[in-house]
């Protein structure tokens, strides 16, 4: 019975585990999510090439009586030295790793899964500060729509008018998205404003590349609006709100 496999893996989660060895939680494009112990003490090259965000092959020895698998090499094929360089950098990398975790890999495709976080990491590693933010936000959005949650942000969820992109949005959880009109009928909480220009980012940045969302800013207002619409969307989806969000 064979019991090393290669995985094309990202590394998500590094922590120790015991005196000198580590535990990691990779996203691989064979199996999804999963754990593994890298053996060795902090000079271990191994330890060193198995940083958070690195991506590559890897290879995994497992032991099917104890259901452990144990790290034996590591080719690293993308290094993104820059997410270390800056605080920004490395607080979106984080979020979208533990997102990425909260979801289980995404439910099943996983290469899209790894292709579409390796696109927002590659563009985060030279992202300067005020657009890192931005390329979280695409990442969840894009999320949203890789888990087929994703709403539908030109037509009120109720009575299904489109509005125009000049107009406004309120969102509920019991309600999805709702017109000016059906909005009035809400009394259980207060809905979130989703207004025109965090409507036209939406629009425009889920057709963009990541490294291209530097050229499209918005305002303080719509950043945060649109901020608040994806994070609870995707909330209610998972059960519950990550911490990492809130950078």
């Amino acid at each position: 019975m064979f019991r090393t496999y290669t995985y094309t893996a990202l590394i998500l989660r590094v922590k120790p585990s015991g005196e000198s060895n580590r535990d990691l939680w990779f996203l691989s494009a064979e199996e999804g999510i999963l754990r593994a112990t890298v053996f060795g003490g902090a000079k271990s090259k191994l330890r060193a090439h198995t940083a958070p965000f690195n991506r590559g092959k890897l290879w995994i020895y497992h032991d099917p009586v104890r259901d452990s698998r144990k790290v034996t090499d590591f080719d690293v094929q993308r290094w993104r030295p820059g997410l270390r360089e800056c605080y920004e950098r490395s607080a979106a990398a984080s979020a979208i790793a533990e997102t990425i975790l909260a979801a289980h890999g995404g439910g099943g495709d996983w290469r899209l899964a790894l292709d579409m976080a390796d696109l927002a990491l590659d563009a985060l590693d030279t992202a300067d500060e005020n657009t890192c933010r931005r390329i979280f936000l695409h990442f969840l959005w894009n999320w949203l729509e890789h888990l087929g949650l994703r709403p539908d942000i030109t037509r009120c969820g109720s009575c299904g008018a489109e509005v125009p992109s000049g107009g406004r949005l309120w969102y509920t959880p019991e309600e999805g998205l709702l017109c000016a009109d059906c909005v009035d009928g809400v009394t259980l909480e207060e809905p979130l404003p989703a207004g025109p220009g965090c409507r036209r980012w939406l629009l425009a940045a889920q057709n963009l590349a990541p490294s291209l969302l530097g050229r499209y800013t918005m305002d303080g207002d719509s950043t945060r609006e649109t901020g608040a619409l994806i994070t609870t969307v995707l909330a209610g989806a998972l059960g519950k709100r990550l911490s990492t969000w809130d950078w």
